[in-house]
């Protein structure tokens, strides 16, 4: 395993650049110079999906190309012998990459990373997703593993809730459910820090990671709200690796057996149509 003194360093110094994004403004990232976008979907853990992304992107080539991931833990992946989940391995070559790339690789805070903040736990298939990856922590770090889990934390704190490119495409994680548009409280969009309650139930920062609402009407209101024309998100597993869920909204998987990817200009004005033509499977 890697030294965990090695580890904490590059994850801090992620998440300190996490916040230091230009173009960040509070929880939204309006990238500088983006020529293109590449949005991953949720990858959970998926780090052979992960390298073909990072491929593909070949941002040493393509200077003008950010790169947008999510939802990067609770995987599938484990240690034998019950040591739990492997996704940390996917924040620590994240973290690097972050590091590699500080201006153009962004990192959106999904429900998954919001769980570890709040303590909320996450069930799937009788196993406490939450408990499961502390295990994976402590299998490859021991001693160090408390540590190196509130180095992620803060990790987790610092991602942004969205992207917004120059052309009004929105990336984030997912749009909030109707009953929740009335209460969001816009400011945390620019704020730098989230009070609890806003990760809770009901909260602001809860509803726009965890809102599964696909409804036309409230893409509608919703774009208006943050002042965009049109949605690349995650979180809702899709059979294919994609799916148009509106007339507005993409949601793109990065999960086996179909991970999927969205490249677009960041300029050229563009359609529903148009980001749907821009989907690939890795």
């Amino acid at each position: 395993m890697p030294d965990p003194r090695k580890v904490l360093t590059t994850i801090r110094r992620a998440t300190e650049l996490l916040r230091a994004t230009p173009g960040r403004r509070g929880g939204v990232v309006e990238p500088i110079g983006a020529a293109e976008i590449m949005v991953v979907g949720d990858l959970h853990g998926n780090i052979p999906a992960f390298k073909k992304a990072l491929t593909i992107a070949a941002l040493d080539k393509n200077p003008g190309r950010h790169l947008v991931l999510q939802e990067l833990i609770h995987g599938r992946l484990m240690y034998p012998d019950e040591g739990g989940d492997r996704s940390h391995q996917l924040v620590d070559v994240v973290s690097a990459l972050k590091c590699q790339y500080p201006d153009r690789v962004h990192v959106i805070l999904g429900n998954h990373e919001l769980s570890e903040l709040t303590g909320r736990i996450i069930g799937k298939d009788g196993k406490a997703l939450n408990l499961v990856f502390r295990q994976g922590i402590k299998t490859a770090y021991g001693a160090s593993s408390d540590e190196i889990y509130e180095a992620y934390k803060g990790m987790f704190a610092a991602m942004p809730l969205a992207v917004r490119s120059p052309n009004r495409v929105f990336v984030c994680h997912t749009l909030p459910d109707e009953d929740d548009l009335d209460r969001l409280d816009l400011s945390l969009l620019k704020a730098d820090s989230w009070p609890a309650e806003s990760m809770q139930r009901r909260g602001t920062i809860y509803a726009m990671t965890w809102g599964r609402d696909t409804d036309p009407e409230v893409a509608n209101r919703f774009a208006a709200m943050v002042d965009a024309d049109l949605f690349v998100c995650g979180h809702q597993p899709c059979d294919e690796g994609f799916r148009q869920a509106n007339h507005r909204t993409i949601i793109i998987d990065g999960t086996d057996p179909y991970p999927a990817y969205c490249l677009f200009s960041a300029t050229e004005p563009t359609t529903i149509d148009a980001l749907l033509q821009c989907v690939q499977l890795l």
